[in-house]
């Protein structure tokens, strides 16, 4: 992340500590348990995703990653990161670019374009990569709670 740590586990960042460019990251390994269980709670049984002989014969020659479980990694930089806890997650524009496989290692990333302030809104570019090739490619709107509306509330309390 580019600016102080402004935020606390339970509270993410205020419109107020937003700044275009602003940008956060989260990596994880996909594992086949994530696969097996994303199919579990989604109902996606795709063979692509589960079957490896079905999967051999796709254009992909083998099984991939659900592409809403990598888009999913988009959604724990907004949610967790920046702006973190407390944001509301209004929209998502995906393009996915290339399949993610079993063990390959994700990185999402979240760069703030635009800053709404009256309407407490953000815009970030949202990309998910592995190594260096781009597999999802996108665009997030978020509502972003304000501290000056939120210690007026308190005041009044």
């Amino acid at each position: 992340m580019d600016s102080p740590r402004l935020h606390t586990d339970l509270n993410g960042f205020f419109i107020e500590d937003l700044y275009v460019g602003m940008t956060a990251i989260f990596a994880k390994t996909i594992t086949e348990a994530d696969i097996v269980l994303f199919s579990g709670v989604t109902g996606d049984m795709n063979p692509v995703h589960v079957n490896e002989e079905f999967a051999a014969d796709t254009m992909f020659k083998g099984r991939i990653a659900h592409g809403m479980l990598t888009a999913s990694l988009i959604s724990t930089v907004l949610g967790m990161k920046m702006p973190g806890p407390g944001c509301i997650y209004l929209s998502q524009d995906l393009k996915f670019l290339a399949p993610v496989r079993p063990g390959d290692t994700v990185t999402a990333k979240a760069v703030i374009l635009e800053i709404i302030p009256e309407k407490k809104r953000i815009v970030c570019k949202t990309t998910a990569s592995v190594g260096e090739k781009l597999v999802c490619d996108g665009q997030a709107k978020m509502m972003v709670r304000s501290r000056v509306e939120e210690e007026a509330k308190a005041a009044k309390a």
